[in-house]
């Protein structure tokens, strides 16, 4: 069978995506890598079906890593052994892309997001530039690509003028539905990076009217120590919880124990309004009713099975008002908690995980 190397800029521990990606290619027979970094807060990887490699880069962040990255991972990519190299988002895209060119090996690109709308990168012009340019002058050299979802798969196609198509960033179903104890405590949960437009500090504002409710945050991110200081101002630190970053393989034991998930996001760049969050499915999965945005994708999916309610526009205020929704409805938490059981059974990595074999059959033919 081929070997494919999957290259990303992150951390190896934390991806379930691409552990999910890297595991199914894996178990049919593909001879895998998976390819990240190392960070000074890496924790030891967990042995996998694949394997997995990281580099280590003297920076860690701005254009300096992106260029120091993508020229150790040329030059492994020049020497390594595949049949087909596979550039996750962008910032991976130029490395894969000459090797490839180079070595003549089969290139596929997966786009996680909308790299050059995400909110790091709208604000600064030459940045976006830079890397538009990357897509422009690497994306018509590859024979495959794919994306999380059917509205950004239209809007690549008609900007870089190739096909895309899409495998949803979906988790795998459980092998039984979550059995829902009755919580002690009404827990909100927010899983995921504590980045910029995550809408966490929203959220933060929301708790001074909240009573009685708890707000967990499992991940961690570039505005951690900020976060923490505003729980401080706020008053609200017996009622808030920051979990730090927590593995994959825990966060499914955790996320059934929340009231309600929180998928909320500001509307900063097309990335954002365009995603498609794994916390979604993780929520479904668990049985977890969710307060999202209303925003395209999640708009789609909640027709088919309403699971969420639908936010138009982010505020404390809005916040307050959708979780006072389901304290007054508690016939409306139960309603989208049933349809939860449903949705599963449409939205699950076993699905999806045929459309991805599919794409790289053809990749490989």
């Amino acid at each position: 069978m081929p070997t494919i190397i999957c290259t990303v800029t992150n951390d190896l521990s934390y991806d379930q995506r691409m552990h999910r990606i890297c595991g199914t290619l894996a178990a049919r027979g593909y001879r895998v890598t998976l390819l990240g970094r190392v960070l000074p807060h890496s924790l030891p990887l967990e042995t996998r079906n694949f394997e997995q490699h990281r580099l280590r880069c003297r920076f860690n962040r701005g254009m300096l890593f992106y260029a120091e990255f993508n020229l150790r991972l040329w030059w492994h990519l020049m020497r390594a052994n595949y049949d087909a190299v596979c550039s996750v988002d962008l910032d991976t895209l130029p490395a894969g892309c000459l090797a490839g060119i180079i070595r003549r090996k089969k290139r596929v690109f997966d786009a996680h997001e909308y790299f050059t709308e995400v909110p790091e990168v709208t604000g600064r012009p030459v940045v976006k530039f830079i890397w538009s340019a990357v897509a422009r002058l690497c994306l018509p050299f590859y024979q495959q690509a794919y994306t999380v979802g059917p509205a950004l798969a239209g809007i690549f196609e008609k900007k870089y003028r190739i096909r895309f198509g899409v495998v949803r960033n979906v988790s795998e179903a459980p092998a039984f539905p979550a059995k829902k104890r009755p919580p002690t405590q009404k827990v909100l949960l927010y899983q995921g990076a504590l980045n910029e437009g995550r809408g966490i500090e929203q959220v933060l504002q929301a708790m001074q009217h909240l009573d009685g409710l708890e707000l967990w945050l499992a991940g961690e991110g570039d505005l951690s120590d900020m976060l923490r200081n505003m729980t401080a101002d706020l008053g609200i630190q017996d009622n808030v919880r920051f979990l730090g970053r927590v593995r994959p393989e825990d966060l499914k034991q955790l996320t059934p124990q929340a009231w309600l998930g929180l998928n909320v996001l500001e509307n900063k760049g097309l990335s954002y309004y365009y995603s498609l969050a794994n916390k979604f499915f993780d929520y479904v999965h668990a049985g977890v009713p969710q307060i999202t945005m209303n925003f395209p994708e999640y708009r789609a999916l909640n027709a088919q099975h309403e699971v969420a309610l639908l936010l138009d526009t982010l505020s404390p205020e809005a916040v307050v008002s959708a979780v006072r929704q389901f304290l007054e409805n508690p016939e409306t938490y139960a309603r989208l908690q049933h349809e939860t059981r449903a949705a599963r059974q449409a939205w699950n990595w076993e699905q999806e995980s045929a459309v991805l074999l599919k794409l790289w059959e053809q990749v490989c033919a």
